[in-house]
């Protein structure tokens, strides 16, 4: 019972302890075999020596050394059967826990043997981690796949996979606004020392945030774009955003390369970045001044690679503050995208765009 409650060590022996187990509560063999995913052979064989050898039968019969590394075939099977979900293969589960998985991959073959621990290791080895399911909204856009390609292939002349043919843009720029920025605390982390028995007591408390607040100061929108030939941030707070906002914007963006320079300008399908019936200012300037607006799909905010250096700011620049006042939050955000463009190689900030960044 010990063995069972536990379920640490050799899946092995907790297999066995489980089989036994169940045939001292009156279970007959079939059933044992169905609950425990395996043979009735194999459990009379597990009764039968547990009979004659007692509890040293549960021990598997290891040889000295060092534990057994498996085989590369081994560990992409087991790699392909931990993404799988339980599930696929007639399981009354949902997810896989390192004991499911362990004794599913005993039972199923792969492998003769592997401790939760074992397994823990490999898969990490192997580049797999527990995570969290996320949501996924599918694009109804009907120029769906005609809006990813162009995108795509923007992308691609910047990173240099493309060479950009006669009237094709040289440069691109993904833009997008971030916001509404508040004037409220922001979760985060800090270094602070343990809570418990031996914690010193003349130590600064540790820093806290406001539980309640009002915010009555309005809200701010910051207009970003990102070059992905420089790998370079450019950045503007603004009160209110909108069409004659954004236009500023992308005249500012403008100036940054000569005129003959043709650019492209990733955006998403936000109604002032959008040419409508009414109104055609962005068809018009875009025209005037030799620049290619490209739109991502709706509900496709992911093609986007801003997305991923918005995730990156709010990490640095926002996670853990309460400002007092959009002044110094603007200053905040304006320092670290100076900061930013000087440490674009900076190891942390890679590792937050590389996770974040899809397209």
């Amino acid at each position: 019972m010990r063995v069972i409650r536990r379920g640490t060590g050799s899946v092995v022996t907790w297999r066995r302890a489980q089989m036994i187990l169940l045939s001292a509560q009156g279970m007959p063999v079939a059933k044992i075999a169905e609950v425990a995913f395996t043979s009735a052979d194999r459990v009379r064989d597990v009764i039968h020596n547990f009979n004659n050898d007692g509890f040293d039968s549960l021990y598997p019969k290891y040889a000295g050394g060092r534990p057994k590394t498996f085989t590369l075939p081994e560990r992409r099977e087991i790699k392909k059967i931990a993404k799988s979900t339980p599930t696929e293969h007639d399981l009354p589960f949902s997810t896989w826990s390192l004991s499911k998985l362990a004794e599913f991959l005993v039972a199923e073959g792969v492998v003769d043997d592997i401790s939760h621990e074992g397994l823990r290791v490999l898969l990490r080895e192997e580049g797999v981690s527990f995570q969290k399911v996320k949501t996924w909204k599918r694009s109804r856009d009907p120029e769906y796949a005609v809006k990813k390609a162009r995108a795509l292939h923007l992308y691609a002349i910047a990173d240099g996979e493309v060479v950009p043919e006669e009237g094709e843009p040289e440069i691109v720029f993904c833009l997008d606004e971030f916001g509404p920025l508040n004037l409220q605390p922001h979760p985060g982390r800090q270094w602070a020392e343990r809570s418990g028995k031996h914690k010193d007591p003349e130590r600064e408390p540790r820093r806290r945030r406001r539980a309640t607040y009002t915010r009555p100061h309005g809200v701010r929108h910051l207009f970003a774009a990102y070059d992905l030939g420089t790998d370079k941030l450019y950045g503007h707070v603004k009160p209110t955003k909108n069409r004659t906002k954004f236009l500023e914007f992308c005249r500012y963006l403008r100036t940054l390369y000569p005129a003959e320079v043709r650019l492209a300008i990733v955006c998403d399908n936000f109604s002032p970045h959008l040419t409508t019936k009414r109104c055609q200012r962005v068809a018009r300037w875009a025209e005037t001044n030799n620049v290619e607006i490209a739109y991502t799909p709706t509900n496709s905010s992911w093609l986007n690679r801003i997305e991923a250096q918005f995730t990156a700011l709010r990490y640095f620049a926002l996670d853990g503050t309460d400002h007092a006042r959009h002044k110094e939050q603007a200053s905040m955000i304006r320092r670290y995208i100076i900061w930013r463009n000087r440490h674009a190689a900076d190891e942390k900030l890679r590792d937050i765009v590389n996770r974040a960044n899809i397209a």
